[in-house]
Formats: structure tokens, C-alpha cells, sequence
């Protein structure tokens, strides 16, 4: 068996870590200009005012896609170069922006995948609270309206966040992104709400505004657990620690975003250990977040290993040296494996990889070439594990390769690359790597080429 013949095969992008010109034609500071303007805070003081300088380029960036063949583009908006202010006036030239870019891959018939918040939340909201202020979800619901209003009749695949549990987890709780927060847990379970909710309205704004029938997913990432072993105790003890809300690091936990969102409630455990801390909330607000979704889209990087021990889940230690990408995550190929098959079974919906991929250790070789050889083999094995789910009967309809271009890695700054096209941040050049090839021959085969066995890492 192979991939389905509808599979989508796509890249992706995120508006701040691509754009750049963020002082232009009206476009308000965000979190991030404000962060990256702090000294400390990002590798060398890198900011995205630059970035790839894909503002100026969609023509260009079109092409790229369009050079692999992609059928699908996962790209977000700009929430401060749509509403400045935040809610209010919108803005033209932000919005003129969009329609070029969309306009560029529709002619190239690349179908636009749109999220809507990839981190960026306006300076302004942010000094009323951000996430933190109850209206917020209210805010995000105007905007949603606007970038709709303006584009639904060309685009019909939307997603609401991305990867709640690292803006919240990463931005609130650790300060390490964007806006650098520290805030104790009562606040950060109402932030999480607040955003919660923002998706809700989201998703309600979209269905009774698309001038086309709207497929409305999210894209939250999370910690997942493969097991050690094929052993159905080690396979149930992945299962249990992928969705258990954990004492420590719970706000990169899956369940506890994606419960309330497809199951109408906060997980229970979760709910017990949080005691008094948990926001107050209500059946209408749970009816608010709960909104039917058309796919489960979901960013997966790695994951950890576990067996099943005499009182839960134990996790495996991985042996001295084994691989891991600039980033320093663990390369573990099953991890889109066990994923799918794990959100699959729980969330009974169809699934969507909309973001895989590595940071590897790129540059211009003596030849001109980008020689990535190490991305081609991360690729090559996880993709034959996607295909495995999918062969078990496992409903994946897409995949999307992060990213189409080295850009902006928020904290990281320049300095990982996880582009199938090399960005030369001087000329801002870009150069397909060899990657870049290899993922257009896959695409081509609709990926009948990908080895079927491989020798273990």
C-alpha cells in the first residue's frame, strides 16, 4: 500500500519568521519585536524585521513551492499587519498583502493552508494582558472576522492556533519566546482558557462568515511517548503518558489543550491536580470551545520512549550518542508513527502533519550546493513510518514539511536552518538544497519512492 491518492503534500512557513518589513505600510509592533528588541533574549539579538524578506517576494516564493510540486501551502497572517491596533480599522495594505500571496499560489495551483495566530499578538493587546485579559478571546474573534471577510473566497483550509502549549508554555511560563512571562500557574491555566476560547470563537467565526465551505483544524504539538518495544503493555504505556497530564511541564501536554477543544472537557487528572489553581469556567464556555473540526492537525519533531513499569510508564534512556539534529531533539522516526495512530484513536478524526522536519547543519558547499544529506535520511525515515500508519489503517490526509526555507527559529534567531531551500540572509538569496530536490521527486511519485526498509539509526 502507499499514500492515498488525494494525500496532500505541502510546506509551510509562519508569517513573522518569513516576512520581515515590519515597519511597513502600517504594520503595528507585535511580541516579538518587542522580545527580540531585548537584549538577551535571542541568539546574536536577532530579530525578524528582516527575516527572509518574503514581504516583498510572494511571486517569488510561489515559485519555490511550485517547484516541488507541492499541492499545499501552510502559510499564517500577521495578526498587527491586518488590525494595527489590534481590533478596529483594518488595515489595507496589510490586507493587499495577503491577497497577493494568495493569489500567486492559487495561479500556481498551490491551495492555501491559512493559520491565522502563529505567535504574533500585537504590542498593544499585549499591554491589556494579552492571553491574560478575558476580552482577548473577543479580540482574536475580530480579528479572525477581518482576515475571513477578506479571504474565504479564495481559501477554504483554516486554522485557528499554533501550538498553543509552546506560546503559553514557552512565552508565559518559562519567558524563553515571546512576550517572556513568568507567570505562576493560576495564570497560566487562564491563559490557557482565554486561548481556549479564542479558538472556539474562532472556529464559529469562520464557519458563519466563509464565502466557501471552510475544513477548520488546529495545530498543537506536544509531548509525545513511543514505546520501547511492540509489546501491547509498552504500546498501552505510550498511549497513557502521551495523553496524562504530567506535575511537571503539563503546558506542553496534548490532552489537556485538546481535550476541552474535540471532547468538551478539561482531562480529569489534570482537573484534580490543579485543585484550587483552575479558572473559573462555565458548561457555555466548554460548549464554546468544543466546535466541530473537519481535521487534526498536529506539528510533530520527536519524541521519547517508554515501557510499561509496575506502577505506570517509565522512560527508556536513550544509549550515549545516539542522533539528534542541531536543535539538539532526539531523531525518533516512529514518532509519526505512534503520533497519528495515537490523536487517531482518540480524537476519531482525520489527521494532518502540519509541521516535520529538522534543524540540520547547512551551508554553501565549495561546489555552490547545499549537500543536506542528513535531512533526505530524516525525511526518508519518517515518512516510511507515516506511510506504515497509514497502512494500519491510520486516516492521514496530509503532510507538511517545515519549512520551505531556512527563516527566523524565534529564540534560535539565524542560526538553525530547516529549509528545503537555503536563505542567504545578506542578499536574501534563496537556493533550493538538495533536499529540496529529493522532496519534489517524493511529491512527483506521490511517495512511491520512499524505501520501505531501512537500516536502524
Amino acid at each position: 500500500m502507499s499514500f492515498p491518492r488525494q494525500f496532500v503534500w505541502g510546506t509551510a512557513s509562519a508569517s513573522y519568521q518569513v516576512e520581515g518589513a515590519a515597519d511597513r505600510d502600517g504594520r503595528s509592533p507585535c511580541v516579538w519585536d518587542d522580545f527580540a528588541a531585548t537584549p538577551g533574549k535571542t541568539f546574536d539579538g536577532h530579530d525578524g524585521s528582516l527575516a527572509c524578506g518574503s514581504y516583498d517576494r510572494p511571486e517569488d516564493d510561489a515559485d519555490l513551492i511550485a517547484g516541488l510540486g507541492a499541492t499545499a501551502y501552510r502559510c499564517s497572517i500577521a495578526w498587527p499587519r491586518v488590525l494595527p491596533d489590534g481590533t478596529g480599522p483594518r488595515n489595507e495594505a496589510g490586507l493587499a498583502y495577503y491577497d497577493r500571496l494568495v493569489d500567486a499560489l492559487l495561479a500556481r495551483n498551490i491551495d492555501p493552508w491559512v493559520t491565522l495566530f502563529h505567535w504574533d499578538m500585537p504590542s498593544c493587546l499585549q499591554q491589556r494582558g494579552g492571553w491574560l485579559n478575558a476580552a482577548c478571546s473577543d479580540w482574536f474573534a475580530e480579528y479572525t472576522q477581518a482576515v475571513v471577510d477578506r479571504l474565504s473566497d479564495r481559501v477554504t483550509h483554516w486554522f485557528t492556533l499554533n501550538e498553543p502549549q509552546i506560546f503559553i508554555g514557552l512565552g508565559h511560563e518559562s519567558g524563553t519566546h515571546a512576550p517572556g512571562l513568568q507567570l505562576s500557574r493560576r495564570e497560566l491555566l487562564l491563559a490557557s482558557h482565554h486561548a481556549l476560547l479564542a479558538h472556539g470563537k474562532s472556529v464559529q467565526v469562520i464557519r458563519a462568515h466563509a464565502k466557501q465551505p471552510p475544513r477548520v483544524g488546529c495545530a498543537p504539538v506536544g509531548q509525545m511517548f513511543v514505546p520501547a518495544s511492540d509489546r501491547p503493555e509498552d504500546v498501552e504505556a505510550a498511549r497513557t503518558a502521551t495523553f496524562k497530564v504530567p506535575t511537571e511541564n503539563w503546558t506542553f501536554n496534548l490532552a489537556w489543550m485538546c481535550d476541552p477543544m474535540l471532547r468538551g472537557h478539561y482531562p480529569d487528572d489534570g482537573v484534580e491536580q490543579f485543585g484550587d489553581d483552575m479558572p473559573a469556567w462555565t458548561e457555555s464556555d466548554m460548549a464554546t470551545i468544543c466546535q466541530p473540526l473537519d481535521f487534526f492537525g498536529v506539528n510533530i519533531y520527536h519524541a521519547d520512549i517508554v515501557r510499561a513499569g509496575p506502577e505506570g510508564p517509565e522512560r527508556v534512556e536513550r544509549p550515549r550518542g545516539y542522533p539528534i539534529t542541531m536543535f539538539r531533539w532526539p531523531i525518533q522516526p516512529d514518532s509519526l508513527y505512534w503520533g497519528p495512530k495515537f490523536l487517531h484513536e482518540r480524537y476519531k478524526l482525520p489527521v494532518v502533519i502540519t509541521e516535520n522536519g529538522l534543524a540540520s547543519m547547512d551551508w554553501k558547499h565549495a561546489d555552490g550546493k547545499i549537500h543536506d544529506l542528513g535531512r533526505i535520511d530524516f525525511l526518508t525515515r519518517h515518512l516510511h513510518q507515516l506511510r506504515r500508519a497509514i497502512d494500519d489503517g491510520v486516516d492521514v490526509q496530509g503532510y507538511f514539511h517545515w519549512s520551505i526555507m531556512d527563516n527566523y527559529e524565534w529564540a534560535e534567531g539565524y542560526a538553525l536552518r530547516f529549509g528545503l531551500v537555503y536563505l542567504d540572509y545578506t542578499t536574501m538569496q534563496r537556493l533550493p538544497k538538495e533536499s529540496y530536490h529529493w522532496y519534489a521527486k517524493i511529491i512527483q511519485s506521490r511517495g512511491e519512492v520512499i524505501p520501505t526498509t531501512l537500516e536502524p539509526l
